[in-house]
Parts: C-alpha cells; sequence; structure tokens
C-alpha cells in the first residue's frame, strides 16, 4: 500500500530528490514551501503542492487541515524547509546588536521553528506504528557556520528530535536527524560558491567529492524504510568523512 509522504522545503535541493525519490516508490507526495512558483515548477510526477510560510501557526494549521482532507494518515514526515537566511530581506539597521538580533532570529525561525511548528501539527496523525520523522540538520551543527546562527538553529533540532523519539516510541515511530556536510546543487550559498571554499571543502571529504542531494534523500529515504524500524534518536552524517561526528 502506498505511503503518505509529506515534505517541507520540496521544491528545491534536497527537499525535491527526496520528492523524486519516494514518488518513484509510488508514494503519495505533498510537497511544501513558501514558494508556490517554485512548487508548480517542480517536476515530481503525481506530487501534491501547497504553498505556506511554515513558520507562521496560521499557516500550518491551514497544511494540517489540507493534509487531514487529503492524507489522514501521514507515513513519513520530512523537514527538509531551512537555510541560512539568503532569501530573507537583511536587516535594515545600522546598529550591530540589531543585525545580530535579526540574523539569529531569521535562522531559527526557517530552520528549527518550521520544523517544529509542522510536526506538532501532524504528530497526531503520524503512522502507528511506523511513521518516520526525519529532520535535515547540518555539519555546522558540530564545527560552526560562521557567524553561529545557522548552526545554532540546526543544533536544536538534535535535542528535540531525541525528545520526539522518547515520547513516540511508544506508538512504533521513530525520529531521525541527517546532518548533510558540503551538498552541491541546492542553492544554500546563493548564485555561487566560492571556488576557493568549494576546493576547500571537497578537501576535507575521504572520498574527494562534493555530495549531492541524492546522498541525502536516499539515507532520509533509508531511513523511512522497514528496514530502519530500529533506529531512532540517530543524527547521521552524510559528508563523505569531513566530520565524524556522533
Amino acid at each position: 500500500m502506498a505511503r503518505n509522504v509529506v515534505i517541507s522545503g520540496g521544491g528545491t535541493g534536497i527537499g525535491l530528490a527526496t520528492a523524486r525519490v519516494f514518488a518513484a516508490d509510488g508514494e503519495r507526495v505533498l510537497l511544501l514551501g513558501r514558494r508556490g512558483e517554485v512548487l508548480e515548477k517542480a517536476a515530481v510526477d503525481g506530487a501534491l503542492v501547497y504553498a505556506a510560510d511554515l513558520s507562521r501557526a496560521d499557516e500550518v494549521r491551514g497544511v494540517a487541515r489540507l493534509v487531514a482532507e487529503e492524507f489522514g494518515t501521514v507515513d513519513v514526515l520530512v523537514h527538509g524547509a531551512g537555510g541560512a537566511g539568503h532569501l530573507e530581506p537583511p536587516s535594515a539597521s545600522e546598529d550591530p546588536l540589531d543585525r545580530v538580533a535579526h540574523d539569529w532570529t531569521v535562522n531559527f525561525r526557517i530552520n528549527t521553528l518550521t520544523a517544529a511548528l509542522l510536526t506538532e501539527a501532524l504528530k497526531d496523525r503520524l503512522a502507528s506504528p511506523g511513521g518516520r520523522v526525519l529532520f535535515i540538520s547540518s555539519i555546522a551543527a558540530y564545527r560552526g557556520s560562521g557567524n553561529g546562527a545557522y548552526a545554532g538553529a540546526k543544533a536544536a533540532l538534535h535535542p528535540y528530535a531525541r525528545d520526539l523519539a522518547r515520547e513516540l516510541g511508544p506508538r512504533g515511530i521513530t525520529a531521525n536527524t541527517v546532518a548533510p556536510g558540503y551538498i552541491e546543487d541546492t542553492g544554500f550559498f546563493g548564485e555561487a560558491i566560492d571556488p576557493a571554499r568549494r576546493e576547500r571543502l571537497i578537501g576535507e571529504t575521504f572520498d574527494g567529492r562534493a555530495g549531492t542531494p541524492g546522498d541525502v534523500a536516499a539515507t532520509l529515504h533509508w531511513l523511512a524504510s522497514p528496514g530502519a524500524a530500529h533506529i531512532t534518536s540517530q543524527v547521521v552524517q552524510v559528508n563523505g568523512g569531513a566530520e565524524r561526528g556522533s
């Protein structure tokens, strides 16, 4: 029987690659994102799309109503929404502290709050047993991100996933996190990454290559499989050995 899969940030990058993997299995997929035009262009056969700002409780309620009407039960919930805030308006203030407050607020809103609100809104609809909640963190959660805001926002997902795993475990539901390293073709670095930085990031890997959205999608797909039923409260690194983590 086809499963119901909800993917935030499903219009581009890792989220889109993940949607294609599940759709290829014949699963029913709902793609969520803020930009309706991007979702509409996403080439995922048979997928439903719904535009919403998942950092707003009222818009998440709209998602929950749609899921109730179209799916009823959620088998797999993948949190792919996030980023370093490149799509957000910059702070208009000249005050350094105002800019710090803006940066941290944006990063926690788009990376942490989006995941928490959507999870809490759909938690009671997760398949019991067999439901899967999957978060996308980052290598930055282990080594920092240059200014702390993005890294802190991603790191916050780790204890939240553990709390969920403990809470939902008795229902036969797992909660895990995937922490990618440098992944190309995601738009994370804006228009383009500095060539020297790209070379350095690839040089940190043991296999000598950048990661792809497909690398992460395959890991998420496996964590959602029956073969991963006894794996929960874990952070799985997908970075070519650049960071060992724990």
